[in-house]
Order: C-alpha cells, then structure tokens, then sequence
C-alpha cells in the first residue's frame, strides 16, 4: 500500500506517512486522505492492502476537520470499494462532505437513499436526483417530500424511474410551474395518461411538442395538431412571419411516428388541404410541388398512385378524394373567421355525402367529425354575432 518512495502524487509514499507523522496538520491529512481515496477509485490496492485502506477512510471519515472530510468524499465518491458505512457516514455529513457521494457512489443503497431524502434537505434531495439511475421509489420519495426544485431536477433527469403515480403527483403539487411543465413534456417517454392531463395546462408550444413525441389519445392529438396550425396561420397573418411551415411541422410529425392515418383523414375533412397535401408528400417521399400537381388533377389517377405510395391504408382514398373535391367546389368568403367558416362548410358537405355513401370512415373519426362540426358551428355563430 505504502511506496518506499515519491511517485509525483500517484500511491501513498513512505514520505507522505513520514510527512503526516512530522506536521498532522489538516491540510496534511486531507492531502494523505485523497491519496488514498484516489488509489481506492483507481482500484489500485492487493488484496491484502485494502482493508488497511478502508481502515484508513474510516478514520478520515470521522475527522473533525470539514476539509478532510470533504477530500474523502471528492475523491472516493465513484470508489466501488468504499466501505457501506463510510459511504453512509459521508452522505449524512454536511452538504459540502455529502453531496459528491450521494450524486454519484454506487454504494449506496436504496433504503439509504430514500432516509435521506425523506429529510428536507434540497441540496442533498437535488444530488440524489441528479444520480444517473435513480429507482422508481427514491424518486416517489423526492416527488412526495422535494420542493419545485428537486422535483424539476428529478423530472429532467432521463436516468430517473417515475412511475405514473409519480408523475400524478408532480402535477398535483407543482403543475403551474413552467420548468416543470418543460421537463415533464421533453422527457423521451410519458404514459398516454400523463400526456393527455398535461394538454389541458400547458402552453401552446409544450402542447405542439407533446403532439409531436408522445403518445395521445387521436381526437386530442388532431385537435391539437389542428389549433397548431390555426395559430400558425393566424401569425402568419398578423406577423408577415415566423410561424412553422406546414411542412416542417409534417416531416417532424412523421419523424416521431405521429403522421397517422386518422391526423390525416381528419384534416383533409376539415378542409385542410395544405397539411394533406404535406402530408402525402412525406410519406410518399416526393417533393412537395409534384404532389401539389397531383392533388389538382381532377381524375383520380395521379392522386391514386401518391396516395398507393404514401402506404396509407387503401380505405382512406375515397374520403380523401371526396374531401379534395368538396374543398375545390368551396370558397372562403374573406371575412372574419373565414377560415373556421370553410372548415363548416366543408365538414357538413362531407357528412351529408358520408350519410348517402359508404366512404369506409371509422366510427371513431365520424364520432370526432360530428365533434368538430357541433364546436365549429357554435364559433361561427358567435362569429357571426360579434360581426352583427
């Protein structure tokens, strides 16, 4: 354990012992004690050595000097071999001394971490929700017991196992919070439950990037991803730009697996023709412009042979093709609302031509076109009385 001589402040050396002895000053030992340490994390002790080594640390651990300690845990806390009991000792030692060992010793167990954060300590509840993997109970524990800090820490950390209930109750206690708002919508994965209750209090562009990469249920996806694009349209309006093109919304959609065929379906019928039309140029992998030709020839062949290579399933052709007819036979009047008074018109000849044909329309996209059609005719309606 002990080299005979200096190594240039690898190994412990005869001369750092000699040295101790001579001046066991703190600043001395604090020095000898990050030697070791250091040696114990670069696993470089025999056998024999280090129990002697461990011994070492556990004396250290208990030194009345804060700076000694501190040395300890800066250069022990990724040791494999650090003792339990002095990893213990050091995590509930002041926060300078504990803070490295509870982020990062692998030491430490689960019941340890879940005792120390039981306590409300933020600094050393905000390390262990910054350790790389963090178990689903110490991380319900941090949620019950953390304050909005700990708990945006904890949420922002994509090595931390929150379970559903654990998410439920990061809403309950810190749901206005903004930064938390953001960490919950940017982790990779969210239970569809957790998605869908955050719809409902975040703002516009955490619901765009909630559409975009975790799992809806399809009527709040489509109606999500439908607001988007008004509000789009309306900066687009009101601020001669910046507002996302419709097909860089697509391809992003479509990069995270959230172009479907309902998103599809449903914006053709509400008289979206540019979200169609982006949208079967993604997925059939053809410039925008070429399936913009196809989608204004009036026979079927071309819009045929985009729509067979888009992989779309083959019963959404004839709604599509019936949405793109009705939507050339039908104007925009230009006045206020006009855009939500083109979606009516559209949607309610869709629906009369559905009642007389079989277009293949699932029952679940008829139950949400009736939806849209009721909520459209009441906007329009109170458009109209504002305009009177």
């Amino acid at each position: 354990m002990v080299s005979s001589g200096d190594n240039g402040g690898g190994a412990l050396s005869a001369a750092d012992v000699q040295s101790l002895l001579k001046d066991p000053s703190a600043d001395n030992r604090a020095a000898t004690v990050a030697k070791v340490a250091g040696q114990l994390s670069a696993s470089s002790f025999s056998a024999t050595e280090l129990p002697m080594a461990q011994e070492i640390l556990r004396v250290m651990a208990r030194d009345a000097e804060r700076r000694v300690r501190e040395a300890l845990a800066r250069e022990a806390k990724s040791a494999k071999d650090l003792p339990h009991d002095v990893a213990l000792l050091l995590a509930k030692d002041v926060e300078s001394v504990a803070m490295p060992v509870l982020e990062f010793s692998e030491v430490l167990r689960e019941e340890d971490l879940i005792e120390i954060a039981s306590a409300t300590d933020e600094m050393k509840q905000s390390a262990i929700a910054r350790r790389e993997n963090v178990p689903e109970a110490v991380a319900e524990t941090l949620i019950d017991k953390g304050n909005q800090t700990v708990v945006e820490t904890l949420v922002r950390n994509e090595g931390a196992t929150i379970s559903e209930s654990g998410f439920k109750k990061a809403i309950d206690r810190f749901g206005d919070d903004e930064n938390i708002q953001d960490g919950l919508v940017n982790r990779s994965t969210l239970p569809v439950g957790i998605s869908e209750r955050l719809v409902s209090i975040v703002s516009d562009r955490l619901r765009e990037h909630l559409v975009k990469h975790h799992d809806l249920p399809a009527n709040i996806a489509t109606d999500l991803l439908l607001e988007a694009r008004e509000n789009a349209t309306l900066s687009l309006v009101s601020n001669g730009a910046g507002a996302q093109k419709v097909e860089d919304l697509v391809a992003e959609l479509h990069r995270n697996g959230r172009l479907t065929e309902s998103i599809v379906v449903r914006a053709a019928c509400l008289g979206d023709l540019s979200f169609a039309q982006a949208a079967l140029a993604e997925l059939a992998s053809v410039p925008l412009l070429n399936a913009q030709k196809l989608f204004d020839d009036e026979g079927n062949r071309g819009l045929k042979a985009l729509f067979e290579r888009s992989g779309l399933p083959k019963r959404s052709f004839p709604v599509l093709r019936k949405a793109i007819d009705v939507m050339r036979d039908t104007d925009y009047d230009g006045l206020e609302s006009d855009r939500e008074r083109f979606s009516l018109k559209v949607l309610e000849r869709l629906l009369t031509a559905f009642e007389t044909d079989d277009f293949g329309l699932t029952e679940e996209d008829v139950d949400y076109l009736l939806k849209r059609l009721t909520a459209l005719t009441s906007s329009t309606a109170e458009a109209r009385e504002h305009l009177h």
